[in-house]
């Protein structure tokens, strides 16, 4: 309970270091754009230095926090050296994005959606580059040391429902766009007590907060079944990859709630794309653990 204890403090002082930050990050950026540097920075509202703010505060507290846990290796969160890292990465990669590519040739079919017409591919490589960087940010900091921590006093199925509740909701909490329109020192505090507001409406939750649900679920049995984070990697950088580069190429032509909402989170499609995944992921543990022994 100890360490579930400091995990909730290195929460809270995330949170507030987001809120108080994110004040001063914006302005840092208006007068940037403002003297001619990064005037691209300008277009970006508030709750985009909100969000970025609070990952600072995670990076920043992370080195505390496991000094606190007295975390000296890998292997004291539950992970272990996976030397077929590589095969692991490219099978995640494809048990997550061929059932979402199959899903969107299918959404286009039946007139949900529409191909953009003359779309650059060069708009899509800060997609790809983002597809690889979040990945490695968010699964050695969700599924290495979140759901490590939990591991070290709960057992594997309830640390992993924890550990996805907690993903969810973190990726599910956003205040709606032009919340703060002028930002004051207290707008970061602001912004939080509106990033509760999707839960007020009953099939945004259903969709969107479900499908996130499934999806840490899903990344969490991947990491539980290799005690590694290679698979989980693959599989988020299919997940984001897929569903990126759709939105880019792709227009949504119809909003058909419950089955499919504004994006490709949100909706009973892609939450049946994603168990689909998951069947698709147990058949592969259960082979890759029949042929590796």
């Amino acid at each position: 309970m100890k360490d579930t204890a400091r995990l909730l403090a290195y929460f809270a002082a995330t949170i507030l270091f987001g809120a108080l930050a994110a004040p001063l990050l914006f302005w840092a950026a208006q007068w940037l754009a403002g003297h001619g540097i990064f005037p691209g920075l300008a277009e970006f509202e508030f709750e985009s230095f909100f969000h970025r703010a609070l990952m600072l505060g995670a990076i920043v507290f992370l080195w505390p926090f496991l000094r606190s846990l007295r975390v000296k290796s890998p292997r004291a969160l539950g992970l272990e050296r996976n030397r077929r890292w590589l095969r692991d990465v490219l099978i995640g990669f494809l048990l997550s994005s061929l059932p979402i590519i199959l899903c969107e040739i299918f959404l286009v079919q039946r007139g949900l959606y529409s191909m953009r017409p003359g779309v650059s591919w060069v708009a899509i490589l800060p997609l790809v580059v983002s597809a690889v960087i979040v990945p490695l940010i968010e699964e050695p900091l969700f599924r290495g040391l979140f759901l490590g921590v939990l591991l070290r006093g709960l057992r594997p199925w309830p640390a992993n429902l924890l550990s996805a509740a907690i993903f969810s909701i973190v990726h599910f909490l956003k205040a709606p766009d032009q919340t703060a329109t002028t930002v004051r020192w207290f707008s970061g505090f602001v912004s939080l007590s509106h990033s509760f507001d999707q839960f007020r409406e009953p099939m945004l939750v259903l969709g969107g907060f479900t499908t996130l649900f499934a999806i840490g679920i899903v990344l969490g049995h991947a990491r539980l079944g290799t005690r590694s984070l290679w698979l989980s990697i693959g599989l988020h950088t299919g997940w984001i990859l897929a569903s990126e580069v759709f939105g880019k190429i792709a227009r949504r032509e119809i909003v058909a709630l419950p089955w499919i909402g504004r994006n490709l989170l949100v909706g009973l499609v892609p939450l049946a794309v994603c168990l689909l995944t998951w069947v698709l992921l147990r058949a592969w543990l259960k082979y890759a653990g029949t042929r590796d022994t």
